[in-house]
């Protein structure tokens, strides 16, 4: 009884063994269907990449700015906040800045607390009311003279957390600093296809990264410290920006 067991048990595993050799390399089931499986991929080809890098003279200035008003009371530090933001918009309007390029980023309103030693517990002893806006100065060299008047207005409530410059429409940038990295890119492949003796065939995937390099400036920090009226204007330097464009190519070998 025991020999037929394992004689079944042998022409099972036969069975199996004489079913896997019916397949083909591509994997032909015993049914006569076909799996094919490809082992090509994206990797597959050259790839390059190229950059391309344009210089631009910035026609704009951003400047972030606001309010800051402490009281022992929420009604009082919001009143006070309000009629200071209100003077300093005014004073941005007459510098010749649009309605449309004012605009609140920031507003809270917070808790003042100390810790009290004796009672191991915080005590509120006031609160904090933060109104803040970004301002978009198209006349570049005036960025100097609108800090002055909003911190004339402003006076001890005042903050100018940093100004930072950039180009209203970086297309046409974007487009030049694009053409030179493609070019740079097609140059890369041709040379590596005749180094190695192969024929590029099309391309088969394309992307693109864009990024502006610029510098922030910072002029007075954001913190509980007293500005002074200016006496002179303050010098702002507009610089220039670098529009940088990477693309990515792939291209098929051809057979």
């Amino acid at each position: 009884m025991k020999k037929i067991w394992l004689v079944v048990i042998g022409l099972v595993m036969v069975i199996g063994v004489v079913a896997l050799a019916g397949c083909s390399a591509e994997g032909t089931p015993l049914n006569g269907g076909t799996i094919k499986v490809d082992l090509n991929s994206q990797q597959n080809g050259i790839w390059v990449s190229g950059e391309g890098k344009v210089t631009a003279v910035p026609d704009v200035a951003i400047i972030n700015l606001g309010i800051e008003a402490q009281e022992t009371d929420v009604a009082t530090a919001q009143a006070e906040a309000s009629e200071a933001m209100d003077k300093v918009t005014q004073a941005l309007k007459d510098q010749g800045i649009a309605e449309e390029d004012i605009q609140t980023v920031y507003f809270n309103i917070s808790q003042v607390t100390r810790w009290d030693n004796d009672k191991q517990t915080e005590i509120v002893t006031g609160y904090r009311v933060t109104n803040t806006v970004s301002v978009k100065v198209r006349e570049v060299e005036k960025a100097g003279e609108v800090i002055d008047a909003v911190v004339t207005v402003g006076g001890n409530m005042i903050r100018v957390s940093g100004i930072s410059f950039t180009v209203d429409d970086p297309s046409p940038y974007y487009e030049q600093a694009r053409k030179l990295a493609i070019t740079y890119a097609k140059k890369k492949a041709d040379q590596m296809a005749a180094e190695t003796g192969i024929e590029l065939g099309k391309i088969t995937y394309i992307t693109e990264s864009s990024y502006t390099s610029s510098s922030l400036y910072r002029n007075y920090a954001m913190e509980d410290v007293a500005i002074p009226a200016p006496i002179i204007t303050t010098p702002v330097s507009v610089g220039q920006l670098d529009i940088t464009t990477t693309v990515q190519i792939a291209y098929a070998i051809a057979d």
